[in-house]
């Protein structure tokens, strides 16, 4: 019986040991799935890596850091990363001078603003241990 308890907690604690974002530990409404399609999003159609790097640290004069949990523009929510996304940062507010237009001036759905949300907002919110 004790073996099969260690068991059961070993099968549980892996996703969290393998440094795997767990269900709970995400913003309501928000899924495992919505993260791996904005991570595929950020990189290719959502076209934030052109501006924010494909690591997401941020590039000298156009977009800034998404990983660290420093943010110039909103409190870092979900939601408050979903609102900026989809408005943008005119260039009077940019750090760098460089604007954002709305949705990073790609052709995003809704939805898929929503995953690149989450993904930016796991970025700077990893698991709790």
């Amino acid at each position: 019986m004790r073996s099969l308890l260690f068991a059961l907690v070993a099968v549980l604690a892996a996703p969290v040991a393998a440094g795997a974002q767990t269900k709970d530990s995400l913003p309501p409404g928000v899924t495992p799935e919505m993260l791996k399609e904005g991570k595929t999003l950020f990189a290719g159609a959502g076209i934030c890596a052109a501006c924010h790097g494909a690591d997401a640290k941020g590039m000298p004069g156009l977009g800034a850091n998404l990983t660290d949990n420093k943010w110039l523009h909103s409190d870092g929510s979900y939601d408050a990363i979903v609102k900026q996304i989809m408005t943008g940062v005119p260039a009077s507010q940019s750090t760098s001078g460089a604007a954002m237009p709305p949705k990073g001036g790609s052709a995003l759905t809704d939805a898929q603003v929503k995953a690149v949300a989450a993904y930016v907002w796991s970025l700077s919110h990893p698991p709790k241990r």
